[in-house]
């Protein structure tokens, strides 16, 4: 019960005196007027009252489980990071690996064909073409790579403020994701013109003006890599380690710039396989300052020692950017922490369906598309730095050189089978199976769609059906429409929503390592 206490204030212009309301508990079973109180009793009611939490019972269980939520998102999110690296690391040992050997299939095809006749109408397979063009594009930019002397861009950069470096290592993560975003675009264009079908043979000259743009494409993406790598190697010799903190606080100002904006599921997606590319990018570029060191210390062992500390710094800021952020995002933006398995499904999704007999395109390309990690500039660097700091003479040299082949090639497999049962568990969990071989309705296509999309939106499946998926079409299969609520919008609404037109996956995931909402 509430007792009013009341207190005279007279006014400066009357004698009157106006009675001020103030609540406090009290014992008295009614509401009573207080009309002599004292600073005893306001203290007295100030020391006992109380308030009763489960009159608001809602809001605090909901306060409650935004805490458990939080606590879960390192869990959850590195569930997903980890699946994802590992997809990046099947693509990136698939260019050491199966690719010589797919390319050297793809030659034998070719010497052998006036032996054997003419099997068919084509002289090679569309996944041939691609991969004898992915072989040349490594061996031109490889050779092109030995003109370019990474000791003196090194000391060229060493010789830099830290300021002036500071920026230019901004500048050079930007000008990564700019340049990765539209390298894809000329890889794609240059397969489809390669294996398109043409009426006439003239039509093949187009395929020239492709493939020395993609050549240039990839060795420009190999050299802006190597500055990065150049300045990565700075920042560790330097004797102050002042531009190393520099480049570590850097990355928390991506914190800022991401925790504060509107993020939706599919614009959260894109921010998580844009994290997963950094994230194996810049593992790679820490082995390839390890290896430049090893070198110039003729492969001590003691330095690696000395290198560790910095290492283990660089790869704990970079998770525990990745926690924050994306911890403060599922808070701000009230996001359950089950959305990362529904993002984990997805990848599955997209590893389990290349595995088809007619999947439209390889699941490197898929993880490319996805994450804008493009393996051949990466891949053209460390074998360049690798072959400038092993030196391989004498018999026993390649035979260690052969026997690391095979070491590389086991170690791909056994990824990609553990890979693949695990995607297939994580499908089968998200009910997602039936979905692979099912028949959507067909997306109507635009004028403006280039040949290359229009081919891929109608990939056909085992069964000889057309196929054409979006992510959102894959989040409402894994996560069932509910009940609608008083929160959920109205019917007109919803049915907005149906009348937008679905997105094509290229169309979303071409800008994904950008990481800002697409409308």
């Amino acid at each position: 019960s509430l007792q009013w206490w009341s207190i005279p204030i007279k006014s400066p212009m009357s004698h009157i005196s106006t009675p001020t309301m103030a609540p406090f508990c009290g014992n008295a079973g009614a509401l009573d007027v207080v009309p002599d109180p004292s600073l005893t009793r306001f203290i007295s009611a100030e020391l006992t009252r109380g308030y009763f939490l489960e009159h608001d019972e809602a809001k605090y269980t909901e306060r409650r489980e935004r805490v458990y939520t939080f606590m879960r998102i390192p869990k959850e999110l590195e569930k997903l990071m980890t699946f994802g690296f590992f997809l990046c690391v099947d693509a990136f040992l698939y260019v050491f690996t199966l690719l010589p050997l797919r390319v050297l299939l793809a030659v034998l095809r070719l010497l052998t064909l006036p032996c054997c006749g003419f099997s068919g109408s084509r002289l090679l397979q569309p996944a041939q073409v691609c991969d004898m063009l992915r072989g040349l594009i490594m061996v031109l930019c490889f050779s092109m790579m030995h003109y370019v002397d990474y000791s003196m861009m090194y000391h060229l950069i060493r010789g830099q403020s830290v300021i002036k470096l500071y920026i230019i290592y901004n500048m050079l993560e930007m000008a990564d994701r700019l340049v990765s975003s539209f390298g894809q675009d000329i890889l794609d264009a240059l397969y489809w013109t390669a294996t398109e079908p043409k009426e006439r043979k003239r039509d093949n000259i187009g395929v020239i003006p492709h493939f020395l743009m993609a050549v240039l494409y990839v060795f420009l993406h190999a050299i802006l890599i190597m500055v990065q790598a150049s300045t990565l190697n700075v920042a560790f010799n330097s004797h102050n380690k002042s531009l190393l903190t520099i480049m570590l606080t850097s990355n928390f100002v991506e914190i800022k710039s991401n925790v504060f904006k509107k993020c939706e599921k599919n614009n959260l997606f894109q921010m998580s396989n844009s994290d997963i590319k950094e994230r194996f990018t810049s593992y790679v570029l820490l082995l390839i300052v390890c290896l430049r060191n090893m070198e110039q210390f003729s492969w001590n062992p003691e330095h690696l020692w000395v290198l560790f500390p910095d290492v283990f710094i660089v790869v704990t800021s970079e998770v525990a950017v990745d926690i924050i952020k994306h911890a403060f995002i599922i808070k701000f933006n009230d996001i359950t922490a089950d959305v990362y398995s529904e993002y984990r499904a997805r990848l599955a999704f997209d590893l389990v369906s290349s595995r088809q007999k007619n999947a439209c395109t390889d699941y490197s390309d898929s993880v490319a598309r996805r994450m804008g990690f493009i393996s051949l500039p990466l891949a053209v660097l460390l074998i360049r730095v690798v072959m400038s700091s092993v030196k391989v003479q004498g018999a026993l040299s390649y035979t260690c050189v052969f026997l690391c082949y095979l070491g590389l090639v086991s170690l791909k497999l056994l990824n990609s089978i553990v890979l693949l049962g695990k995607s297939c568990v994580y499908v089968k969990r998200a009910n997602m199976e039936d979905k692979l071989f099912e028949r959507p309705a067909a997306a109507p296509s635009s004028s403006g769609k280039t040949p290359g999309r229009a081919h891929q939106a109608r990939c056909p499946t085992p069964s000889g059906k057309q196929t054409t998926h979006s992510f959102n079409d894959d989040l409402e299969h894994v996560n069932p429409v509910r009940s609608p609520s008083p929160e959920q919008p109205s019917q007109g609404a919803s049915d907005l929503r149906h009348r937008t037109p679905n997105k094509d996956l290229l169309e979303i995931d071409r800008f994904t390592i950008c990481g800002n909402r697409i409308d």
